[in-house]
């Protein structure tokens, strides 16, 4: 096959993986990506790599690629929230969190060396949260907040602005909410 040729199958499967995660709601995974496409994750990893650098709004996540839609009708609110828990306190923080209705959208922490460091999440529900925990048992990975102490931010987001307000009433009530 002709450099050329591989190019344009290259253009072509990058063209539909971006219809896919267009039309879809929830991420798809890389496995599933490589799977439609007949080709291994690696190369999915550079095609979405390349799509990012066209300025395509893709975002990497625990349970997949998912495509950042522009959604000003039906604008959310979102809150970014400062919160200290030790690691097996995690789940009581998801479910609290989704539990009324809020999106956890990332975590981040302020590395002395790094910076900022931000992992998407976009957790939304119970079942999608006991996935990542699921995850982060099977990896053997830390979470973020290791290595600031349990210190991390979030950004959250809900239909309403009081389910924020409820979200983090609930948070604080479980004396993991960091306030002035």
């Amino acid at each position: 096959m002709t450099g050329e040729a591989k190019k344009i199958l290259g253009e072509k499967r990058r063209s539909l993986i971006l219809t896919w995660l267009k039309d879809e709601r929830e991420p798809i995974t890389g496995k599933e990506l490589s799977e439609r496409s007949n080709v291994s994750r690696q190369v999915i990893v550079q095609d979405i790599s390349l799509l990012k650098a066209t300025g395509e709004p893709i975002m990497a996540t625990a349970r997949g690629y998912v495509y950042l839609r522009d959604n000003h009708e039906n604008e959310r609110a979102t809150r970014v929230i400062v919160v200290k828990h030790i690691a097996e306190q995690t789940a009581e923080e998801l479910y609290t969190l989704v539990d009324h209705g809020v999106t956890v959208r990332n975590v981040m922490v302020e590395h002395p060396i790094y910076g900022d460091i931000t992992g998407s999440l976009m957790i939304k529900n119970r079942k999608e949260a006991d996935a990542f925990l699921e995850e982060l048992k099977h990896t053997g990975a830390s979470l973020l907040s290791r290595l600031t102490e349990g210190v991390h931010l979030h950004e959250i987001e809900a239909e309403r602005e009081e389910q924020l307000d409820q979200a983090c009433e609930a948070l604080r009530m479980l004396g993991y909410l960091l306030e002035d």
